[in-house]
């Protein structure tokens, strides 16, 4: 019979993905060992085995949770769009602040999704990249809404490209507690998708 999990398990595991997220980010994930990650995670290498068998399975842990969470994030902003009776350019507003305050706790998980999707099995990689569609195919929806009169099908993948160009990266540059927060910043995209630079 095999040993029931312990009711800290699912914690433990969220504490080795934020660990080797950070590890991938500092140092990538092909220069990533499990014993890198077990040191940041103050363990041995075997009883980070008990969790995960391999550092792939660590990453696809990682980026599957991490993926569900921009979906669940999608579904909530509809919703809360729904509750609050916000207008199409008001619901896109608030999908933009939401990614961005989830970003601002996720950079390191973010920038695994951006740079290390790669090394996944084909499988595993087909069903993250799957997943990326989705949130951009979302994206596509609400600035459709939002702007009928300027998306259209022969721009709407330029313009949600675009938008995702503006908050994809700011994990590269963007940091708490610098001179503009995520939610400074959040406005600032939702001005230029209102105005442009010249309102």
């Amino acid at each position: 019979m095999a040993r029931p999990k312990s009711a800290s398990h699912d914690l433990k595991r969220e504490q080795i993905l934020d660990e080797a997220a950070s590890c991938f980010a500092r140092q990538s994930f092909p220069a990533t060992s499990v014993n890198d990650i077990a040191t940041a995670c103050g363990t041995s290498k075997a009883r980070l085995y008990h969790y995960y068998e391999s550092k792939e399975s660590i990453l696809f842990d990682l980026l599957d949770r991490y993926t569900q969470r921009l979906l669940a994030l999608i579904g909530e902003s509809e919703a809360r769009a729904q509750r609050k009776n916000l207008s199409e350019r008001d619901a896109l507003a608030e999908l933009v602040h939401a990614f961005l305050a989830e970003y601002e706790h996720s950079a390191t998980r973010h920038a695994a999704l951006v740079s290390d999707t790669k090394f996944l099995g084909e499988v595993q990689r087909e069903l993250i990249l799957n997943r990326q569609r989705d949130v951009v195919a979302a994206f596509t929806r609400f600035l459709r809404r939002a702007y009928p009169e300027r998306v259209t099908p022969a721009n709407q993948t330029a313009l949600t490209m675009m938008l995702f160009g503006m908050i994809n990266w700011t994990f590269t540059w963007l940091r708490p507690g610098g001179a503009m927060s995520y939610d400074a910043f959040a406005d600032e995209v939702v001005s230029l998708l209102e105005n442009g630079l010249a309102g």
